[in-house]
C-alpha cells in the first residue's frame, strides 16, 4: 500500500491528468488527533511519499528519522527541489526554474534566438518516473534486507539526470551544444519540413537512411552528390538540401507523405486534436472516459504499459479532495463510524 502525505489539490486539468486511480483522503496532520491517523495508516503501508520543503515534517513528528524507529521496513520517499540537504535545500523548486538552472533551456529553441522551455512540465514528470523506479528499487532491495529506507529525489538531480547525451557532449568535448529549433546542429537532413498542407519531420541520421530518403523522394542523385554525399556536407549545405527536399514535399499533403514515407523515420506534425483523432489512438485504447464524482465524465489519457499477465486497471477516476476519507479510515486504518464523525467534528478530517 501506498500512504501519499500532501497539501490540498484542486481539480484542474493538471490534477485531473496525474491523479487517475488515486484515493483522497483530507486529513490535517498539524493537529495531535491527525497525526495519530497517519500513525494507523502506516502500520499498513509500505510506502510513504512527502514533497515538503526538507524539514517541515520533522515539526509533527512525521520525517524519516522519527518514523523509521517504529516503522523500519517503511520506504520513505522524499521529494524536493533542491534535496534534502545543503545550502539550497530551503528554496522552493518550479519546473521551468529548475529547466533554467539546469542546462535545459540552453539547448532548446532557435539557433539565434533565447533558450526556450520546454511546453510540458518535463522535470516534474520525469521525476515522478523517477520516483517509481526508486520505489521499486527500495521495495526489490528490502527483500534481501528487511529494512526500508529513505529515498531523496531532488527536482535539481532529475534535471541534470534529464540533460542526457547533451550533458555528455559538454563534458567530454567542453563544448556548449548548439541550438538548432527543430534541427540538429550535428546532422542533416534532421528537422520539420513543409509539405502542400503543413509539415513533417524527418530524422535521417545515417547514410542508409539518407540513400532510403533520396530514392522515397525521386532524386537517387543526390546520394552521390558532392554537396550532401556525407553528413559533415549535408551539415554545411543544410539550406540547400532543404529546398530541393521541400520542392519535392509541398507536392503532396503531410497525410500521404506519412504514407510514402512509413519505412522511414518521418511523420506528420499534428495538432492535439489532429494527434488524438488518429484512428490508432483508439485502436491501442489510449484514451479513456472517468466518470467524475463531482465534474461528470471527464476524458483523458490512459496508461501506456501492456502487461501480457497483468494487465492494468486504469478504470478508476482522479478522485474529489476527500472523497475516499471514510473509506480509507474505515478499511485501512480501522476507525469506527462514531470515530470517523468525532474527527469531522474536531475538523481533523473532512
Amino acid at each position: 500500500s501506498d500512504l501519499r502525505v500532501g497539501g490540498p489539490q484542486g481539480e484542474s486539468h493538471f490534477f485531473m491528468a496525474f491523479n487517475r486511480g488515486k484515493k483522497s483522503v483530507a486529513l490535517d496532520f498539524t493537529k495531535p488527533d491527525g497525526q495519530a491517523v497517519v500513525h494507523k495508516l502506516l502500520e499498513k503501508a509500505d510506502v510513504l511519499v512527502e514533497n515538503f520543503r526538507p524539514g517541515v515534517l520533522k515539526k509533527y513528528g512525521l520525517d524519516y528519522p522519527s518514523l523509521a524507529k517504529k516503522y523500519p521496513k517503511l520506504i520513505y520517499l522524499s521529494i524536493s527541489a533542491y534535496g534534502q540537504t545543503g545550502p539550497l535545500s530551503d528554496r522552493p523548486g518550479y519546473d521551468p526554474v529548475l529547466q533554467a538552472e539546469s542546462g535545459m533551456m540552453s539547448v532548446n529553441g532557435e539557433a539565434n534566438g533565447e533558450g526556450l522551455r520546454h511546453a510540458i512540465a518535463i522535470v516534474d514528470t520525469m521525476t515522478a518516473i523517477h520516483s517509481v523506479a526508486a520505489i521499486n528499487a527500495a521495495l526489490f532491495a528490502r527483500t534481501s534486507t528487511g529494512k526500508g529506507q529513505h529515498v531523496d529525489l531532488a527536482l535539481y538531480d532529475t534535471a541534470l539526470v534529464s540533460l542526457g547525451n547533451m550533458g555528455a557532449y559538454y563534458l567530454i568535448g567542453g563544448e556548449q551544444p548548439r541550438r538548432a529549433g527543430n534541427g540538429h546542429f550535428a546532422s542533416a537532413p534532421n528537422s520539420s519540413f513543409e509539405t502542400s498542407n503543413g509539415k513533417i519531420y524527418m530524422a535521417v541520421a545515417n547514410q542508409k537512411l539518407f540513400g532510403d530518403t533520396c530514392k522515397a523522394l525521386g532524386h537517387p542523385e543526390w546520394i552521390t552528390d558532392p554537396r550532401f554525399d556525407t553528413v559533415a556536407n549535408r551539415v554545411a549545405n543544410k539550406p540547400e538540401l532543404t529546398r530541393l527536399m521541400e520542392e519535392v514535399l509541398k507536392t503532396d499533403t503531410k497525410e500521404n507523405w506519412a504514407q510514402k514515407l512509413r519505412h522511414l523515420p518521418a511523420g506528420p506534425i499534428r495538432t492535439m486534436k489532429e494527434a488524438l483523432d488518429e484512428p490508432e489512438v483508439k485502436r491501442r485504447g489510449m484514451l479513456k472516459t472517468y466518470k467524475h464524482a463531482r465534474v461528470g465524465e471527464v476524458p483523458l489519457i490512459g496508461s501506456n504499459y501492456r502487461f501480457s499477465d497483468t494487465p492494468v486497471d486504469d478504470s478508476r477516476p482522479p478522485p474529489s479532495l476527500g472523497e475516499h476519507t471514510e473509506q480509507v479510515l474505515s478499511g485501512l486504518a480501522g476507525y469506527g463510524a462514531a470515530e470517523i464523525a468525532a474527527l469531522r467534528e474536531k475538523k481533523i478530517v473532512s
